[in-house]
């Protein structure tokens, strides 16, 4: 809270505190959360609240990081983080106006108990919703009493599991589509995967009668309904929560089909939280990631990514589907698989990593791919979330021109595309429906492509993203980039490897008192210095020779 005392005492950032209602562009395009429906939808239902367009949205973004770097791969510390949203979009997901609020120690992740340690937290922004605060605005000149409210969560999928409390390693792990997610479990894979995306498609469309391209059945479901906050609060407001970490039965993994919410969130302690749309955020940032790792481990068939191999051809012959890729005995103890058709031969393979290795981009855009290629095993090892990005909508359409199928570079490319266009800065919304319609179709193209243990749950939330940006505005003002790039810093902080969360603290705590110095001290004359009582040199000097030359 005096921190947010301190951004009004400076003119410059408390006239960014406006910026959403005074310098916004109102075209109908998305480019801040203000233009979205959740936004707006808000502002209509606590007219008290948005009245006085100085109050606060904020968001919440908190992940577990190791702060020993390599040394320990067992550490874990938890930062949550406040995001905030009145300023522009420029500035949101800036360090300079990132605040750490808490910092949860390790050295195990806090899992199902991080409501514990978010208690005090949720306390103060329910105090600031209910009674607020006064503040000085040293831009209007006047005080008032500020308030905020808390818009959403921004966080990976396993901690999404831990904030919202829903079980996302079930199989019904989807916490949109819940109950009605379409999953099933391969034999042989030992794994949950998630088709079923024709039900998806309009009523009528061509791909919901077609079965052995599938998975063997007609489609007559239609779209999952999606529950509002309203009816989550309902489901959850009289589960039984249990603390501590505890070792699950086999009843226990049984009850999550049934009910799969673990506790009800602390965050329904706020008044407003079960009105939201959207209350906890999809990470798009490690949803690219783990697509464009499938994809590529596929194509190369690496040993750690691929999703194809024995058990899952075993798994198509058990759902007898595709059966020309069924596995087919040898003589001795080996098995053929028949080639598919994403199947590349060591020659391909050797020119798609060529392709990679010859890429040259400008300095800043991304790493040097040449690194990544390891032409000896014909693969790309070490790549981090920015290169996947990077390769994935850039690249992979380019990579792929001559050594795969056209169908095939096809369905890629148009999952690239995809990524691509809703990580735009400006959205615009007319187009939202055509995406989510093209992304369905790829989705299903996909299906007839790959063999079901390709889609795990990743691939299937991204039929979900479109409707997010359709609630809550651009995707860059949702994702865990600048969290994860925060993050870094917040690890330079450690000095003494015996108390890292006390390094992280004290060395956070000295930035922020050298930042608000330095501001404020830039309104003042420096010590030791005659205070300049004439004008403005520049300005004097050519006003005399305008004068000197009119008179003459």
């Amino acid at each position: 809270m005096p921190r947010f005392r301190r951004m009004f005492n400076s003119v410059k950032h408390a006239k960014n505190m406006v910026w959403h209602s005074e310098k916004r562009i109102d075209d109908g395009m998305l480019r801040h959360p203000a233009d979205a429906a959740q936004w707006k939808s808000f502002d209509l239902e606590y007219k008290d609240f948005s009245v006085d367009t100085r109050n606060l949205r904020l968001g919440l973004a908190s992940d577990g990081m190791n702060p020993f770097s390599m040394m320990s791969s067992k550490y874990s510390v938890w930062p949550v983080i406040l995001v905030n949203y009145n300023l522009p979009p420029k500035l949101c997901m800036k360090r300079k106006f990132l605040m750490l609020t808490l910092l949860i120690s390790g050295p195990n992740q806090p899992g199902n108990d991080i409501d514990v340690y978010l208690a005090p937290l949720v306390d103060d922004l329910k105090m600031l919703w209910e009674k607020g605060m006064e503040v000085k605005d040293a831009y209007r000149g006047d005080s008032f009493n500020l308030r905020a409210m808390l818009m959403w969560t921004i966080n990976d999928f396993p901690a999404y599991g831990n904030l919202s409390g829903y079980s996302v390693k079930c199989s019904i792990g989807c916490p949109i589509c819940m109950k009605d997610t379409s999953s099933i479990r391969l034999k042989h894979g030992k794994k949950t995967v998630f088709l079923g995306h024709r039900r998806f498609l309009p009523r009528d469309h061509s791909y919901r009668r077609l079965k052995q391209a599938f998975d063997g059945n007609s489609e007559e479901r239609p779209p999952p309904r999606i529950l509002s906050g309203e009816d989550v609060y309902e489901m959850v407001k009289n589960v039984n929560e249990v603390l501590g970490k505890r070792k699950r039965s086999a009843s226990t993994k049984e009850s999550f089909k049934e009910n799969p919410w673990k506790k009800k969130s602390i965050f329904y302690d706020l008044p407003y939280w079960k009105t939201h749309y959207v209350r906890h955020c999809l990470d798009v940032m490690h949803i690219e990631k783990n697509v464009c790792e499938s994809l590529i481990g596929t194509l190369l068939d690496d040993p750690n990514k691929s999703k194809d191999g024995i058990k899952s051809r075993l798994d198509l012959k058990e759902m007898n589907i595709r059966s020309i890729l069924h596995p087919e005995e040898g003589g001795g103890k080996k098995t053929k698989l028949p080639p598919a058709k994403y199947t590349l031969d060591r020659k391909e393979k050797k020119k798609l990593c060529n392709w990679f290795a010859s890429i040259k981009v400008p300095e800043g855009h991304s790493s040097n791919y040449k690194r990544f290629v390891s032409l000896k095993d014909l693969r790309l090892i070490g790549m981090k979330t920015h290169d996947c990005h990077v390769l994935l909508q850039q690249m992979l359409p380019l990579a792929l021109r001559g050594i795969v199928p056209k169908d095939v570079r096809f369905a890629i490319s148009k999952i690239c595309v995809f990524f691509n266009s809703i990580c735009s800065k400006v959205i615009d919304p007319t187009r939202l429906d055509l995406m989510q319609s093209e992304l369905v179709k790829t989705l299903c193209l996909l299906e007839k492509i790959f063999p079901p243990s390709f889609f795990d749950i990743m691939i299937h939330l991204t039929v979900h993203l479109v409707r997010e940006v359709k609630l809550g505005g651009p995707v860059f003002l949702r994702w865990m980039y600048p969290i994860e790039r925060y993050m870094k810093v917040l690890k330079s902080y450690v000095k003494n490897y015996n108390r890292p969360e006390g390094s992280i603290v004290e060395n956070y705590i000295a930035e922020e008192s050298v930042e608000f110095c330095s501001e404020y001290l830039a309104k003042t004359d420096e010590i030791g210095l005659p205070k300049n009582t004439n004008f403005d040199s520049k300005a004097l000097s050519t006003g005399i020779f305008l004068t000197l030359y009119l008179f003459i």
